[in-house]
């Protein structure tokens, strides 16, 4: 019935039949991104508030705790934590895609959508994608920030583009993340919570705030092994035109296999949830 009805709306619309599934599942997914990027203006609450967090820990850590922490190396401390900032930043933004999911579906909204003749995956689609605007707008903003408070990156036009592409691969990647974590939650709230769970200790066990040599030894190796490291020390190397080493494609790698997990898992849980 609904291939049916999917046949309609293409024939109706005066699309090219050439078109397969991928294409309509990309159309309908950028319509759905659409949908959800038009609610800031009507609310912009939404996005004051993503921003708002971050820019206190910008100014917590660079007044509060900044002048009692030496990197050493020659490095500002400012210098070296924007980048655990910038990544901070999109990875917090994925406990909004597992907020905004589980309360379209608290809401009923994900059954309108299943009556209508549209890709499966376009509704996880559309929400990561959103996402993934948005927090591109909250780094430029972290990055104006940081740049009033002293930070001073070095890195010319290819360092800022291996930076930015990695930042926005891993929001996107983390988007997926929290994609699944809100079609596991059964409410908004138990989705906000599950959403930090996983990501502070990854966050802040890490080398996005401090040098992991001053941390214990079994915390040390934690640190220097996970994800979030080798990510902040590859976007820390790209923006101070430091030596990346091996921390790039490490780091790339990490994002690769976070989509290769999680997207289909993700479009799964999808399916089962809505065929409740």
């Amino acid at each position: 019935m609904r291939a049916a009805e999917e046949g309609a709306r293409r024939a109706g619309s005066g699309a090219p039949r050439r078109h397969g599934r991928l294409y309509w599942a990309l159309a309908d997914g950028l319509v759905l991104a659409k949908r959800n990027l038009v609610q800031i203006p009507r609310i912009p609450e939404l996005l004051v508030f993503a921003t708002i967090q971050p820019v206190m820990f910008v100014l917590l850590f660079r007044y509060v705790f900044g002048g009692a922490i030496d990197v050493g190396g020659g490095t500002s401390y400012v210098n070296f934590l924007m980048a655990g900032i910038f990544v901070q930043t999109v990875a917090f933004g994925s406990v909004s895609t597992g907020i905004g999911l589980a309360e379209d579906l608290q809401r009923g909204l994900v059954d309108r959508f299943r009556s209508l003749p549209m890709a499966p995956s376009a509704v996880l689609t559309g929400r990561t994608v959103a996402d993934l605007v948005r927090n591109a707008f909250t780094v430029a903003v972290m990055l104006a920030v940081g740049l009033l408070v002293g930070f001073r990156p070095e890195a010319g036009v290819a360092g800022w583009a291996a930076a930015i592409g990695l930042l926005l691969l891993l929001s996107f990647a983390f988007s997926w993340v929290g994609a699944a974590v809100g079609l596991l939650s059964r409410s908004v709230e138990a989705a906000q919570s599950a959403g930090f769970i996983w990501l502070f200790p990854l966050t802040f066990a890490s080398s996005a705030f401090v040098p992991t040599d001053g941390m214990v030894a079994p915390l040390r190796v934690f640190a220097n092994n996970q994800p979030f490291t080798k990510i902040v020390d590859a976007v820390r190397g790209f923006l101070l035109d430091q030596p990346v080493g091996s921390d790039g494609w490490i780091a790339l790698a990490w994002c690769v296999g976070l989509l290769v997990v999680f997207v289909p898992l993700s479009i799964s849980l999808y399916r089962r949830t809505t065929a409740r």
